[in-house]
């Protein structure tokens, strides 16, 4: 079985082989990317550096691009690792708006219909945060990656078919709230892994007889692996640049050629 290597300073690679031999990187991911944008970018990155056309690089879990936060990037032999990554319980910080709802269940499509608020309130929000503990059958959200009849549900939802998706059993494991202002809630949230926040903010929102969507997701954690120990976009340049540099000061590559 692979043993996992987590990098988070390149400067502590000595050779190419390293990479192809397996290692984890943790992404702080930026808003508008997807993960595979993620991986993209740092097998792209990566096989420049190697001069190689082949890489093995994959993610532990996709984070919608309107979220930001922590994605598992796994290389070479730590692609076997997926798996393991993907089952970890994640932690997220959500900020859910209340009184109206959109179709994709945050700000992806426009708002769609209006509900009371007034309502709302502290107490009430947190004393109904309390029915979500523990198991969960919740629906996935149409604009999703989940397979329907062989294609994704969000390029059916997308065409403006109708789709009917099957509950899923999730389990929450901690709900708090941290801060409640002019119909937003912000609200740590650690679940199991298929947990859909942005069907958790619409489900919110029915709970206390209004609608609600997500208006900012932010995954702080991911099993013991948390966002504070991830490299962001412009860090992982920089240490690529830097390392390539350093290889080719030392002849380790040549015009940008791993040696042998």
């Amino acid at each position: 079985m692979f043993e996992k290597k987590i990098v988070s300073d390149f400067s502590i690679l000595s050779h190419p082989n390293e990479f192809l031999d397996g290692m984890v990187i943790l992404v702080d991911k930026p808003i508008g990317w997807t993960s595979f944008d993620v991986v993209n970018k740092i097998r792209s990155r990566i096989r420049q550096i190697l001069n190689i056309r082949k890489l093995k690089v994959g993610h532990a879990g996709t984070l919608d691009p309107l979220a930001t936060g922590l994605v598992i990037v796994c290389i070479g032999k730590a692609t076997k690792s997926i798996n393991t990554f993907m089952a970890d319980e994640k932690q997220y910080i959500a900020r859910i708006k209340f009184g109206a709802t959109t179709p994709s269940f945050d700000l992806e499509t426009e708002i769609d219909r209006q509900y009371p608020v007034d309502h709302i309130h502290e107490d009430l929000i947190k004393q109904t945060l309390g029915q979500f503990y523990g198991e969960q059958e919740q629906i996935p959200p149409v604009f999703s990656a989940v397979k329907v009849d062989g294609k994704r549900a969000y390029q059916k939802a997308r065409k403006g078919e109708e789709i009917s998706l099957n509950a899923r059993t999730v389990v929450f494991h901690e709900i708090n709230m941290m801060n409640f202002q002019d119909v937003e809630a912000d609200v740590f949230i650690r679940c199991s892994k298929g947990t859909y926040i942005r069907s958790f903010a619409r489900d919110l929102g029915q709970a206390l007889d209004s609608g609600a969507h997500l208006t900012d997701l932010r995954r702080t954690g991911i099993g013991k692996y948390s966002v504070n120990e991830a490299m962001k976009i412009e860090d992982f340049d920089n240490q690529c640049d830097e390392l390539r540099k350093r290889w080719a000061e030392k002849g380790i590559i040549q015009y940008g050629k791993a040696m042998d």
